[in-house]
């Protein structure tokens, strides 16, 4: 009997059966991480070359990431590159265009050559480290490898910094100690070109028309004794600052000159032939362009303007410090001045203060015990007429502004809660039907600085216009030239010179000028008594008198009459 047969294998009765396939695994795609290259070199000598400091620094971190392209590196296109700027600070354009890209999320990594092209302070590197892990970014050195995701690497790079910063700061004092051992050679260190001076072979040479500005700014100084004015005369003669070209092609200067740069130029010891390091002063190498003793004569009137107004600052308990401004937006601030035992003070705009007298209103100048004065007359009537000066404060707190114009003061003042909230509501608060005042305005006009010089007319001649009087100095110039003119003409008549060349040569005048006075002798006596007197109008100078007519009738005439 025969045994039964096995149950084969189902795979056993094909041939060809097999036995199934493990799934093969999948490689996860690498992940691409964006590189930004960053260089940096401190100065600008040797950027105009054809391979460059900043080419080298790319050149080997684009080698760096390609060598990574197997782990997912990918190279930016965007070069970031500041060249001539130093690493002491991140204010650096290309520096800042690199944060805000990393910011935005589109940078990965950042690759440079050293660490210190990044920075070279710690504070600034430890600003950086924290914005770099805020934003999940990486920062690499290629020739000092690190991986700043563990301690070891954040140790190696802040050990590597404090050499940065360390050798930084060495670098600042050598050349600290360099330029003060070269200005006590008396050499110049750069710097601006002061107006005078122009530069050659890295030296100040005097140039003659600006020189003969600054010894005008000098003289005039000494005989005005006030910033405020020379500023003013300045600008009317078109002296301006000095005019330097900067490196972006623009122009530094040219403008008018203020208090502040006046005051400036006036202490400069250049133009003595000095140069200034830490308040100490030594010989320069260049050539002085003021006189010395006009130059101590300006530093002795300048320290006596200073201590003379800090004697006599007081101007802290000026009442209306920071309310007041005259008709045209401009603030008035205390001033003071001294006239031998006498102090006074003053609200002066600042139009004046800057040197811009045209843009002052119509008061720019008024007496501050006078002002001070009208105003708290009209706070005192406002505190018993109006409701909206409130108890619970003193009337000058609730001011918010006094404008001042030429025939009134207009006082604003400071709305209280309740008065806000009554105009938010269209007047239907306590005070509806009547609505409270903000501003008062007070009738005042400001006392004249200088009196008034009148002509005197007798009984009679009421119909005659009323005519100004001529300026003292203008009588003084014409009464000297007439004197002069008489003196002429007896030397010509007697024999005493030749001509009218030989007074010019004796005089240091111009022929012309010795003719056009000699006009003067032939006034009639009524005209030289009214100049003597100081009874000629305004406008009746030696200017007009040196053309008038020579007959004394026709003279007369010319004036109007006056004097006849």
């Amino acid at each position: 009997m025969a045994s039964p047969s096995k149950p084969r294998h189902p795979s056993a009765s094909h041939p060809k059966a097999q036995a199934p396939k493990t799934p093969a695994l999948k490689t996860p795609a690498l992940k691409t991480l964006r590189c930004a290259i960053y260089t940096r070199k401190s100065t600008e000598h040797g950027l105009e070359q054809a391979f460059n400091s900043l080419d080298n620094q790319r050149e080997a971190a684009e080698a760096y990431i390609k060598s990574q392209a197997h782990e997912g590196w990918r190279l930016l296109p965007e070069p970031y590159d500041d060249g001539g700027v130093s690493g002491g600070s991140l204010d650096r354009p290309a520096l800042q265009r690199l944060l805000a890209e990393i910011e935005a999320g589109r940078v990965d990594v950042v690759v440079v050559y050293k660490v210190d092209r990044l920075t070279r302070a710690l504070s600034d590197f430890a600003r950086l480290v924290a914005l770099f892990d805020a934003h999940g970014v990486s920062f690499v050195s290629v020739t000092q490898a690190f991986n700043t995701t563990n301690s070891m690497g954040r140790l190696t790079l802040n050990v590597l910094l404090s050499f940065a910063q360390f050798e930084r700061e060495v670098t600042a004092e050598r050349i600290r100690d360099k330029i003060a051992a070269s200005k006590r050679k008396g050499m110049r260190m750069g710097g601006p070109v002061p107006l005078g001076y122009r530069v050659h072979d890295k030296k100040l040479v005097p140039c003659p028309d600006e020189a003969e500005q600054v010894r005008t700014i000098f003289e005039h100084y000494l005989a005005l004794g006030c910033l405020n004015g020379l500023a003013t005369a300045l600008q009317s003669r078109g002296i301006l600052t000095k005019r330097s070209p900067r490196r972006d092609g623009t122009i530094r200067g040219g403008i008018a000159f203020t208090k502040g740069p006046l005051a400036y130029l006036l202490r400069n010891r250049v133009y003595i032939g000095e140069v200034i390091h830490k308040h100490r002063h030594y010989p320069g190498e260049h050539e002085g362009i003021v006189p010395r003793e006009l130059f101590e004569a300006v530093q002795v009137a300048l320290s006596e303007k200073a201590q003379a107004q800090a004697t006599v600052r007081a101007n802290i308990g000026s009442l209306l410090t920071g309310l007041l401004y005259d008709d045209r937006g401009n603030r008035m601030t205390p001033s003071s001045a001294r006239k031998g035992a006498l102090h006074y003070r003053y609200y002066v705009s600042r139009a004046l203060e800057t040197g811009k007298r045209s843009e002052a209103g119509s008061v720019s100048r008024v007496s501050a015990p006078e002002i001070e004065q009208a105003v708290r007359d009209a706070l005192r009537t406002a505190s018993l007429d109006l409701a909206v000066l409130s108890d619970a404060l003193p009337p000058i707190a609730q001011v918010s502004r006094i404008v001042v114009h030429s025939s009134y003061l207009a006082i604003s003042f400071v709305q209280s809660d309740e008065a806000m909230d009554d105009d938010r509501m269209g007047g239907a608060g306590t005070g509806a039907g009547t609505p409270e005042p903000s501003q008062l305005r007070v009738s005042w006009s400001a006392r004249p600085n200088r009196r008034r010089r009148e002509i005197i007319r007798a009984e009679g001649d009421e119909e005659t216009p009323s005519l100004r009087p001529m300026r003292t100095e203008t009588r003084a110039r014409l009464v000297d030239g007439i004197a002069k003119a008489r003196v002429w003409l007896d030397d010509l008549v007697a024999g005493r010179v030749s001509d009218t060349h030989a007074i010019a040569t004796a005089e240091g005048c111009s022929e012309r000028s010795v003719r056009m006075t000699l006009n003067l002798a032939f006034l009639a006596p009524s005209i030289v008594k009214a100049a003597i007197e100081g009874t000629l109008p305004e406008g009746c100078g030696i200017s007009a008198l040196m053309n008038a007519p020579m007959a004394w009738t026709k003279t007369s005439i010319a004036l109007g009459g006056h004097a006849a």
